[in-house]
């Protein structure tokens, strides 16, 4: 019984001491692969399709604000006030799910990129576990500017596609730095399912979406020290 403690206590502390490394790294390492990425060539090689992955990252200073804006206003516009966890979100979820058929979620930026970087798509309360865990580590060693670059830089933005940079490349033939606030608001408006909803062929759906959060995103402002970024 003591050995299996034993190994168990070793096992978490690597673990601890991995993912803590882990998170120090990326603090200035830019991150080219994501568990998502290798998640979805299996998915494409089982289904006999071509493994794409369209990735390209780029600096925070090199994502247009107007980018930055439309993914506060649709993702977390409390991003710059709460600790990595937005409780008056969790709040609302907790108390409209009482009554909604589909659950509402209350992911912040941050729960979001701890889960793309570190983690795997489908939910599970290990996962919901790991999640807070890697949030929390997240938001105690790196600024949320870091945060909000690696986010932008790592999420699905459409089939094989992931991160602002390639996006914009391939369905609008420009740069991050160069999205509109269109364009911006556009792309926001596909996080919430990439591979359903597309910002080259948006729907009727879509685009209603995206003038809201077009609306949204005037009253969202980013702080003078992001804004150098």
């Amino acid at each position: 019984m003591r050995k299996i403690s034993r190994f168990i206590g070793k096992i978490v502390l690597y673990f601890v001491l991995w993912s803590i490394a882990s998170v120090l790294g990326y603090r200035f390492l830019p991150v080219h692969f994501t568990p998502l990425m290798g998640i979805r060539v299996m998915e494409q090689l089982v289904d006999g399709e071509k493994p794409k992955v369209s990735h390209r990252w780029v600096p925070y200073s090199q994502i247009s604000d107007n980018m930055k804006r439309a993914v506060l206003a649709s993702e977390d516009q409390r991003f710059f006030n709460h600790n990595g966890f937005d409780m008056v979100e969790i709040k609302k979820a907790l108390k409209e799910n009482k009554t909604r058929k589909r659950p509402r979620g209350a992911s912040t930026i941050s729960q979001q990129t701890a889960k793309n970087l570190f983690l795997w798509p489908r939910s599970s309360w290990l996962r919901k576990g790991l999640e807070a865990y890697f949030t929390v580590l997240i938001e105690l060693f790196w600024s949320k500017e870091r945060i909000l670059t690696v986010y932008l830089n790592c999420i699905e933005t459409g089939d094989g596609i992931y991160g602002v940079e390639a996006v914009a490349r391939e369905h609008f033939d420009t740069t991050a730095d160069k999205l509109t606030a269109s364009q911006s608001a556009l792309i926001a408006a596909t996080l919430p399912n990439p591979l359903k909803y597309s910002s080259k062929n948006p729907s009727s759906y879509m685009k209603r979406r995206q003038s809201q959060i077009l609306k949204q995103m005037r009253t969202v402002k980013l702080p003078p020290v992001a804004e150098k970024g």
